[in-house]
């Protein structure tokens, strides 16, 4: 694989403060030692054009230096990833790591692609005596790295859904802290903080048709109005009414979002609130860097942030991010080599350089240091969103891909007006449940893990 970076950055700017060249500490000479029968080996993954994966490819010379394991990384676009790996995997290709995205992992894992790292950690000669799992947090390695009650995967670039808002305009509005509740968004903040003839609003819900309008506008109203896109039996819940009520919340609210929202994707919202557009936004943590960087961003001192508002069902934010995982079709040595550069990535030790290079860790124990918790503003609100959340938040089975297209198709046409939010709610209910049907959830075949 070539070792291929895109030239643009400028998508996702790195964390403000990001460290140029970072020295690496590893954890005493356990990984040096681990690593001598596999020294000129090579290993390949595939990384995307973000924050966290620029961070660690900054770090990549100590490991190398360390292991004498060479990484070779290709950068996909987030929209060919899947895809790619699938192709890969199914051809006996040479990728020995799987970036495992929250809603492939039931995929990977049922057909075989990744391996369960049991496999690996019982083996004293190639693992971290600190591995500690405990200290990732819980819900990060439930969602991310496990299926069916076993671990794949070690989180790794975690997102969680935050509120990013411009604390001066909340103020000239009268606002001295943001929304606790998304009914305080729409009641109280909304028409104080819109003015369409000065092209200002108050929100932006990125809702571009695929996985953003399914993910990041659909799913996101549903959990904290107490609905949800299955029942226990995986029949829709779309008509349920606190499903409905979610669904109609999001209609109503689009007055108060610029025209042509069903449009936006991560980076116009982004852009609308760096630029002064918008007032508010629910984004994934990872966009911190974009926001506060001044070639991207005319924020400065107003840019704050806030865990996503509270329904009637509580705070259920957005949950996003990915695991890295041994592929399952590596040669043994290579398996073992790639295991090395997992438990490196995602360890306590390389946390620190990483969050400071750009990264968002999944441990805990980073975020509980004084200096980094005032550094980066987004960190006590992420780490507060993920006290509690909903792994599948979008259903991590193989079949959401066909699913997650039905929704982005029927959700989008909900926000043009040209179905009812009940309507819609019951095309997406037929055709999921088709899908469900011929999966084998219906009939045994298969087991109800979403």
């Amino acid at each position: 694989m070539r070792k291929l970076l895109y030239a643009s950055l400028s998508a996702m700017a790195l964390l403000a403060g990001a460290v140029s060249s970072p020295s690496v500490t590893l954890a005493a000479d356990w990984l040096e030692t681990a690593a001598q029968p596999f020294k000129g080996k090579e290993i390949n993954v595939i990384f995307l054009d973000r924050p966290g994966y620029r961070a660690i490819i900054k770090l990549l010379p100590e490991f190398e230096k360390k292991t004498g394991i060479k990484v070779n990384y290709e950068i996909v676009p987030y929209e060919n990833t899947r895809e790619k790996q699938v192709l890969n995997f199914t051809s006996n290709g040479d990728l020995t790591i799987a970036l495992v995205d929250l809603v492939w992992i039931g995929e990977f894992a049922e057909n075989n692609w990744i391996a369960p790292i049991d496999e690996f950690a019982t083996d004293k000669s190639i693992t971290d005596p600190n591995l500690k799992l405990e200290g990732f947090f819980p819900l990060l390695l439930d969602a991310f790295g496990s299926w069916g009650g076993k671990t794949y995967g070690l989180p790794f670039d975690n997102y969680s859904g935050l509120l990013f808002y411009n604390s001066c305009q909340l103020k000239e509005a009268g606002f001295e802290k943001p929304p606790a509740t998304w009914d305080e968004l729409m009641k109280d903040y909304a028409p104080k903080l819109t003015d369409a003839a000065k092209n200002r609003y108050a929100f932006a819900l990125q809702s571009l048709r695929g996985e953003t309008q399914s993910a990041d506008s659909f799913m996101r109203v549903l959990w904290p109005f107490g609905g949800s896109l299955l029942t226990k039996e995986f029949k829709s819940n779309l008509l349920s009414a606190e499903s409905q009520k979610g669904l109609t919340f999001r209609q109503e609210l689009m007055k108060y979002m610029p025209p042509g929202i069903v449009s936006f994707d991560h980076a116009e919202a982004v852009n609308a609130l760096a630029q002064g557009q918008v007032s508010m936004i629910t984004e994934w943590s990872a966009f911190y860097g974009t926001l506060n960087d001044p070639a991207t961003s005319k924020l400065g001192e107003c840019l704050a942030v806030a865990p996503e508002p509270s329904g009637p069902a509580g705070r259920l934010p957005a949950l996003g991010g990915f695991s890295l995982a041994v592929a399952e079709q590596a040669p043994d040595d290579l398996k073992k080599a790639s295991w090395l550069f997992i438990q490196w990535a995602t360890s306590e030790e390389i946390a620190r350089p990483y969050v400071e290079a750009g990264g968002v860790s999944g441990r805990t124990s980073i975020y509980e240091q004084p200096d980094i918790k005032a550094k980066y503003k987004f960190v006590e609100p992420m780490v507060a969103s993920w006290q509690k959340g909903v792994p599948e938040f979008r259903p991590r089975f193989p079949a959401w891909p066909a699913i997650s297209e039905v929704v982005a198709e029927w959700g989008s046409k909900m926000m043009l007006g040209e179905v009812t939010t009940e309507a819609g709610a019951k095309e997406i209910g037929t055709r999921m449940e088709s899908i469900l049907g011929k999966e084998g959830y219906y009939d045994g075949k298969k087991e109800l893990l979403q």
